[in-house]
């Protein structure tokens, strides 16, 4: 009786080990699909699966159809450097502050067939993919963000320079690729090589303005403070507004700083342009 009952007790052990040994074998390889599916996604982004023709991406491109049809009709008149009709309405004008539709018009006004094209060219090439993830409203929100942003600042650090251009909201799409790669960065392919790319295509194009106007000494009539202004704004409102595929903790405190930042700076600008009466009329 006693030995059946050890036998009976040995068996219970070998089984209770090989059931152990079978859940540690399942956890395991459990451990190992995980993260063969880490590794998968990383490769195979999420991000990357979002882009989608529907709704369509119509912002950036009635946008940039409406700023061809302008710029020819001045053209039409013989004025193709901001001095036609339509350009002496919508450009913005440091005299004509008053009329505040110039701090966000002066984006469809553009100076040369150069000044133009460069301009359509980027904001298509970045503003149309973000839309296919963001849709075109986010997108709109950035894009005028970063007018916006351009001509207050502009005004304030620049009181006597005209603008004209969309420059302010080009740079503001480019951030906006920044700040997705940010909120993104977990389910995006290659994020760290994009974000380097949209840096150093930043960082050169604004240093360099900076370092012929200060240094040497040119004048070339680049808005340079409207550029980085606008940057700014896409990086921020870009946070604020585009999509977090998946959220974490930090993001959401990320969220935050963002949009207090952006309001407060925004708020700044336009209540400097309303009573700081003397630094306008230097």
């Amino acid at each position: 009786m006693w030995f059946k009952t050890c036998k009976s007790n040995d068996y219970a052990y070998k089984d209770i080990n090989k059931r152990t040994d079978n859940s540690s074998v399942c956890s395991c390889l459990k451990k190992i699909l995980g993260y063969v599916k880490n590794i998968i996604n990383y490769f195979d982004g999420i991000y990357e699966e979002e882009y989608s023709c529907w709704p369509p991406a119509i912002c950036m491109i009635l946008i940039s159809l409406i700023e061809i049809v302008l710029f020819c009709y001045d053209a039409s008149q013989g004025k193709m450097d901001a001095t036609g009709p339509v350009a002496q309405i919508f450009i913005y004008n440091p005299h004509k502050r008053q009329e505040a539709w110039r701090f966000l018009t002066y984006m469809l006004v553009h100076v040369g067939v150069v000044h133009l094209v460069v301009n359509l060219l980027v904001q298509l090439f970045l503003g149309v993919p973000l839309e296919m993830v963001h849709r075109w409203w986010r997108v709109a929100l950035v894009y005028v963000a970063g007018v916006a942003a351009g001509s207050l600042a502009t005004s304030l650090t620049d009181p006597k320079v005209y603008l004209a251009g969309a420059s302010g909201g080009v740079y503001a799409l480019i951030a906006a690729h920044i700040a997705t790669i940010i909120m993104n960065w977990a389910e995006m392919e290659f994020a760290i090589v994009q974000l380097l790319v949209f840096l150093l295509l930043t960082i050169v194009d604004i240093g360099t303005a900076v370092y012929d106007r200060y240094w040497r000494h040119l004048q070339q009539n680049i808005g340079y403070v409207a550029h980085l202004a606008g940057a700014v704004a896409g990086l921020l409102v870009g946070i604020g507004v585009l999509r977090n595929l998946e959220k974490r903790k930090w993001e959401k405190r990320l969220w935050w700083a963002a949009v207090v930042i952006y309001f407060s700076l925004m708020l700044a600008g336009v209540l400097a342009n309303i009573f700081w009466y003397s630094h306008f009329q230097q």
